[in-house]
């Protein structure tokens, strides 16, 4: 497991090459959730996203033949993109493996960067192909599956630890982040659990990408077998080292339902005045669990992960939610 040292360090190795991003108390979700909550606004980060932190983190570290190799990297967009901006940035030919079920902005994206976009059918077999050229020479970015990956996401929780009390807040009791693989989870876990002791964090996923919640059930990561449309938070399962992180560090990690998610971006940009993807809309629901769990006296802190949706997709969401 990674310590607090790591994260400091991937911290500097990326210092003024990406955004520190605001952590905010936000006056609209206090007032729905009835409780105070100071979020911490990662949909402003470079790409979108958190993601950029992990993939630029790793780029960095690589050595001047890893560098020539080239980089493959696996996503359902979000990491995909990230990879491919940070590769743009230092020159880097980069591959990046993606299901068709990821949106065709993120597509989009990652080719504008420079990166060459290999789709898939599924999220599985976007993992194995990625598998394979790793095998052929290429350097994998893995989106969790990585030490640096997970102490570059770490800097999150470093970033918002730091930055509350220029934000006017007080400390959480609660904060609650998203999980896919689980390495922004972990990192923030670790951030978060050396610098405000007694915080208590949460993991989110969203029914029908599970992995996180089924490996805690089943002692280990295991397969699972993915129908949500929250495809940046669809990992087929997580690491042992992401589940060993979250195992350790983190009080619970709760399910919501894509439509409470789709439903948690709506409340997002009417009480937040934030556009969000349902991987940080997700927040919202499960975040009055953990009101209903703790009590009136909790201190809502938010992750919000990502940005990176459009109207387009709103009306595919809803489309869904119909059918299903």
């Amino acid at each position: 497991m990674i310590g607090i040292e790591d994260v400091r360090a991937a911290a500097r190795l990326v210092e003024g090459r990406l955004v520190r991003t605001p952590t905010v108390v936000s006056p609209g979700l206090s007032d729905l959730l009835g409780v105070p909550v100071v979020a911490k606004l990662e949909l402003l980060q470079r790409t979108g996203s958190f993601k950029a932190r992990g993939a630029l983190a790793k780029l960095l570290s690589l050595d001047a033949a890893q560098r020539a190799a080239g980089v493959v990297a696996v996503s359902g967009g979000n990491h995909g993109v990230a990879v491919a901006v940070a590769a743009g940035m230092l020159d880097i030919k980069a591959t990046v493996c993606m299901a068709r079920t990821a949106s065709a902005r993120s597509v989009a994206a990652a080719e504008a960067a420079g990166a060459q976009v290999r789709l898939t059918e599924t999220m599985p077999e976007a993992f194995a192909l990625m598998e394979r050229l790793r095998t052929e020479g290429m350097t994998l970015v893995h989106p969790f599956d990585d030490p640096l990956v997970i102490a570059a996401q770490g800097t999150v929780g470093l970033e918002f630890a730091e930055d509350l009390p220029a934000s006017g807040a007080q400390a959480p009791t609660d904060v609650l982040v998203s999980i896919g693989g689980g390495g922004l989870i972990s990192g923030v876990a670790v951030a978060l659990k050396a610098l405000l002791p007694e915080v208590r964090v949460w993991g989110v996923e969203t029914a029908g990408a599970e992995s996180m919640s089924r490996a805690l059930a089943a002692g280990g990561p295991v397969p699972v077998e993915l129908s949500s449309l929250v495809t940046t938070l669809s990992a087929p399962s997580v690491s042992r080292l992401t589940y060993d992180h979250v195992a350790a560090l983190v009080e619970d990690v709760i399910v919501v339902s894509d439509a409470e998610a789709v439903r948690g971006v709506a409340d997002m940009a009417q009480h937040a005045k934030l556009w969000t993807e349902p991987a940080a809309g997700c927040l919202l629901p499960a975040a009055r669990r953990v009101v209903d769990r703790v009590g009136a006296e909790a201190r809502i802190g938010l992750v919000v992960c990502g940005g990176n949706a459009t109207l387009v997709d709103a009306v595919a969401w809803g489309v869904a939610e119909q059918e299903g």
